[in-house]
Formats: C-alpha cells, structure tokens, sequence
C-alpha cells in the first residue's frame, strides 16, 4: 500500500465539484474560505488570485498553471487584482452569456472545490501551504489533466460524472505530491516513506492496523535489528513504532466514530484491540474520555449549520 494513497483514498469525500467558466473583462470571483481546498486553473487568457490582506502579493494565473487555495480566508479571482468580484451566483448570472462570445480577451478558466474528510483529511490540509501555485510544463502531467477537465467540462457527455471524479482524484494526487516534494514541512510519514526500510513497516501498519504489531515484527519487515529499526523509526518520525501504531489506530477511531457507521465492538475489531472495553480504555487515555461521549459531541458539533463550499458556476 501506498502511504500517499492510502491517506487520500481515506480522506476523499464524495461530492467535488467543478467548473469550467468562460469570463470577459472585466470579471471577478469571491471565493468563500469554508472552502477546504480550491483549485484554479486557467486554460486561456489570463487571471490574478488575491486575499484581501497583505500576507499574500496577488498571483498571475497563466495557462498551464495550477493554484490550490486552503480553506481559511476569503480568496478572489478576476481580471486584474482588486477588481470588483461577485458572489458564485451572481457571477454566473452576470457572465452566463460570455461563453458563447468569440471575444479574444475572453478568459477561459477551471475552478474547482474538493472535500477532504475526517482527520486524515485535515492532516493532508494542515501540511499544504496557504496558496500551492504549480506550473506545469510542456509534457507535465498536470498540463494533460487541465487539458482532459477542460474538454470534458466544456459539454455533457454519457458517464461524465466518473470522467470528472477520477481526473480530480489524479490532479489532487498530483498537486499533493509535488507540494510534499519541494517542502521542508511535509509530513513526517510521508519523508520516511522514501526510506525503504522504514516504508515497509509504515506499509504493514496501514494495511493492517488491527493486527497485534510489535517491533520485532515490524523490524524485521524492514530488514533491521531491533535497537536499529527502532533508533531509525524514532529518528525519522520522531516517536516509537508502538506511539506511532497507536497514534494510527485512534485516528482511524476518531473517523470511524465520526461518520457512525460502525459500532464500537465492530472499531475495536478493525483497528486492533480485543474488545470493546479494551478500545474504550485505550480511547480514553489517548482523549480523556470515553469513545462514546467522543462521538456524541462531534455529532452535535458537525450538525451545527455550516457555510455550503459549493461552486456552482456553469
């Protein structure tokens, strides 16, 4: 199993949406920042994303590129930075007729919102930077995809919805991957994966997060002794094998309780405990309290009216 997928395919909601948006100057877009994650990329003309703060100079939207945005504050999109932006409805109202212009300054861009879900999801999130800008090349990868999204978008087709799905899933990958690779502050996981030794135990636990793991087990799966694998494990995530084991098992736990569709007895199962009074003991130490009190308080916390994060723009 792959580390970066496994975390993916975890966190990945159901319910992305995007759009492919053909806007004359001059044009603008607020975008909300409950947003999770939002995606810019422009295939023709050009565009400028901007924050209303100054922590972030306004950044040129070329074709080929590819902007991700954290969710937090309000970002904007438009013609020329500070241009006056509309709400999604109104820009869609406003701007519906340009795609059928042959206007030349005609801006043809795809934006795009992903839902990530549970802890996992907001682990992914907190290791991205605010603003991710990536430029593909002639020949990257990332190019081919906005091209394919362009197309696809660009009318309806039979099957259209699963065309879409997995092309947001391969630029997500895609983005995440290249930002982990130039940054300093990728996840520790995901630096030691590329330590064979180590890629093979973190692989096991994840395949298998229930089976009862010791570390030499787990270290001669790397193919090291004992003292060896655990000083190298310690090193390169900064806590033992059984911490991190541990840490795995009640992340999994918190996002099982949290979506509610397994009962405690069937949890304590899949991650790894002989019981359910087992997993509520090892719950509670880990948290401070019991797994079920846990879950009731998210449920009610995740009830509470949220702001919608959809793009409708087409």
């Amino acid at each position: 199993m792959d580390l970066l997928y496994d975390h993916i395919a975890r966190a990945r909601a159901s319910g992305a949406v995007f759009a492919r948006t053909v806007a004359t100057p001059p044009w603008g877009l607020r975008l909300g920042g409950s947003i999770q994650l939002a995606v810019h990329a422009v295939v023709r003309g050009r565009g400028w994303l901007w924050f209303d703060d100054d922590s972030q100079s306004p950044m040129e939207l070329s074709p080929g590129d590819v902007t991700l945005v954290r969710g937090g504050p309000d970002h904007y999109i438009g013609h020329e930075p500070g241009a006056d932006c509309l709400e999604p409805e109104e820009f869609r109202a406003h701007h519906g007729r340009d795609g059928r212009s042959d206007d030349p300054q005609a801006t043809v861009f795809l934006c795009g919102a992903y839902r990530l879900s549970g802890d996992i999801g907001s682990g992914l999130l907190d290791a991205l930077p605010q603003v991710l800008p990536l430029s593909a090349a002639v020949g990257d990868p990332l190019r081919d995809v906005i091209g394919l999204l362009s197309r696809e978008l660009a009318s309806p087709e039979p099957g259209q919805p699963t065309v879409l799905d997995r092309l947001l899933d391969i630029l997500l990958v895609l983005a995440i991957r290249t930002s982990f690779r130039q940054s300093t502050t990728a996840p520790r996981w995901y630096r030691a994966s590329a330590d064979p030794r180590l890629n093979a135990a973190l692989q096991a636990i994840h395949e298998d997060a229930g089976h009862p793991w010791s570390v030499p087990e787990l270290a001669e799966i790397g193919g090291l002794s004992r003292a060896a694998f655990a000083r190298t494990f310690r090193d390169a995530l900064g806590q033992t094998p059984m911490q991190y084991l541990t840490d795995w098992r009640m992340t999994l736990a918190r996002d099982y309780l949290r979506n509610g569709e397994l009962g405690l007895a069937k949890i304590a199962n899949v991650i790894g405990y002989g019981s359910p009074y087992a997993f509520a003991a090892a719950f509670r130490r880990h948290h401070g309290e019991p797994p079920g009190v846990w879950r009731q308080r998210e449920l009610t916390r995740t009830s509470s009216p949220v702001a919608d994060d959809r793009i409708h723009l087409r």
